[in-house]
C-alpha cells in the first residue's frame, strides 16, 4: 500500500462537486458492487487525477439486494411508530426505552443506537455547513476510504472508490436514521442503520462507522478536520484524519 502524500487536489475537487450535488432519491434500481480490495484502494486514492468528473449523485430508490430491512426507503423516513410501540414508550425513562431500542435490533440486521438531543442539535447544526466527510475504515493491512453525507435526519455512506468511479450510478452501502420524537420530553434521540450491502459492510464495521462519524462532528477538535474538508479543502490532508483515529500511515 502505498504512503500517504498531499492529496488536496483530489479532496477539493471530491468537495467541491459534493457541494453542488446533493443525493436524490428517484431512480430505480441500483446494480450491485464488485469488492475493491484495500490495497486498490490506497492506490487509487492516492493518483493525481479523479478517474471521472463527479456527477450529480442518482436516486437512492434503489430495490434492496440483501436480507436487510425490506422496504426501507432512506430518505423516505420510516415512521418510528411503525417500528415500535411509541405510547408504551412515553411512559418509560430514557434508559428503559434505549434499552428496548437497542434489545429490538439484536439480531435483525439493523444497527440501534441512540444519542442526546442536545448532541443531535449540534450535529444537525454542523453538518448544514459541512456535509460531507471521508472516513477511512480498516480491514487487514490496509483501509478502505468511506464517504459520508449528513443530511439530517440521515446519514449516508458509500465507499468513494464507487463516488468517484460511478457518480450517479453510486448507491449507498449503508443508511442511518435518526428519530426526535422523543427529544424533547425525554432529552434522546433514536439511531437506526441499515446496512444496504451485506457484501460491502458488517454489522460491527457499520456500527463502528456511525459512531466514528459522529465523533467527528461532535468533538471540537476532530470537527476542524470536517471544516477543513468542506471549506477549505486545498489544506485537508487525508492522513490528519488517520492520526485523528490512531491508524498508521502507510
Amino acid at each position: 500500500m502505498q504512503r500517504v502524500s498531499s492529496t488536496s487536489k483530489i479532496w477539493r475537487t471530491i468537495a467541491s462537486n459534493a457541494r453542488k450535488n446533493l443525493f436524490h432519491f428517484n431512480d430505480p434500481c441500483y446494480r450491485s458492487f464488485t469488492t475493491v480490495s484495500p490495497a486498490l484502494t490506497s492506490q487509487r486514492l492516492h493518483q493525481p487525477e479523479l478517474p471521472c468528473d463527479f456527477r450529480k449523485w442518482g436516486s437512492l430508490g434503489f430495490c434492496r439486494t440483501s436480507r436487510f430491512a425490506t422496504g426501507f426507503n432512506p430518505l423516505q423516513l420510516k415512521p418510528l411508530d411503525s417500528i415500535v410501540d411509541i405510547e408504551r414508550l412515553k411512559d418509560r425513562d430514557p434508559e428503559n426505552i434505549t434499552s428496548i431500542w437497542d434489545d429490538y435490533h439484536i439480531g435483525r440486521g439493523h444497527i440501534g443506537a441512540s444519542m442526546k438531543a442536545s448532541l443531535y442539535h449540534l450535529l444537525e447544526h454542523r453538518a448544514k455547513e459541512c456535509r460531507y466527510f471521508v472516513i477511512p475504515l480498516w480491514r487487514g493491512s490496509g483501509y478502505i476510504t468511506m464517504f459520508v453525507q449528513v443530511q439530517t435526519p440521515h446519514m449516508l455512506f458509500t465507499g468513494l472508490e464507487d463516488y468517484k468511479a460511478r457518480g450517479t450510478q453510486a448507491s449507498p452501502y449503508y443508511t442511518v436514521s435518526f428519530y426526535t420524537e422523543f427529544a424533547e420530553s425525554k432529552d434522546l434521540v433514536l439511531i437506526r442503520g441499515d446496512v444496504v450491502f451485506t457484501s460491502k459492510l458488517t454489522d460491527s464495521e457499520a456500527k463502528w462507522l456511525v459512531e466514528t462519524a459522529q465523533s467527528f462532528y461532535l468533538n471540537d477538535v476532530r470537527y476542524k478536520l470536517v471544516e477543513r474538508f468542506n471549506k477549505d479543502p486545498s489544506e485537508f490532508e487525508f492522513k490528519d484524519v488517520l492520526r485523528a483515529l490512531n491508524m498508521p500511515i502507510l
